[in-house]
């Protein structure tokens, strides 16, 4: 059984989930100037939650993988290896490291925004 094709997270996945972010943090700074053929939601707040849901969703579905895989394995299912199991929980747990950094970036950020003298 392989594990690529269940929808774990790689490297290019998290690459590409940082962009998003990244871009949706700079969305308000860039204000109306947005360029042409690039449909925009009315809000930014929008696609920056669905990004993030959309990203939780799949460090959740990794670890749910693997941990389904290693209860298979730890029954004696003959179908599941234990080099499958070991990378489907490593993909899990970067999944959720990545996931831990990007909240405390986040946390950071509101802590900065909410000291700002106005």
């Amino acid at each position: 059984m392989s594990i690529g094709g269940i929808g774990g997270i790689d490297t290019s996945r998290i690459e590409a989930m940082m962009a998003q972010l990244k871009a949706a943090a700079t969305k308000p700074a860039a204000g109306p100037l947005a360029p042409a053929g690039v449909a925009e939601t009315p809000s930014s707040k929008v696609s920056f939650s669905d990004a993030l849901k959309s990203s939780l969703d799949s460090v959740s579905a990794s670890q749910n993988t693997a941990e389904d895989l290693g209860k298979r394995f730890a029954m004696g299912d003959d179908s599941v290896n234990l080099s499958d199991t070991m990378i489907a929980m490593q993909k899990a747990n970067i999944g959720f490291q990545a996931t831990v950094q990007v909240r405390n970036k986040l946390v950071s950020a509101y802590h900065e925004i909410m000291n700002m003298q106005v």
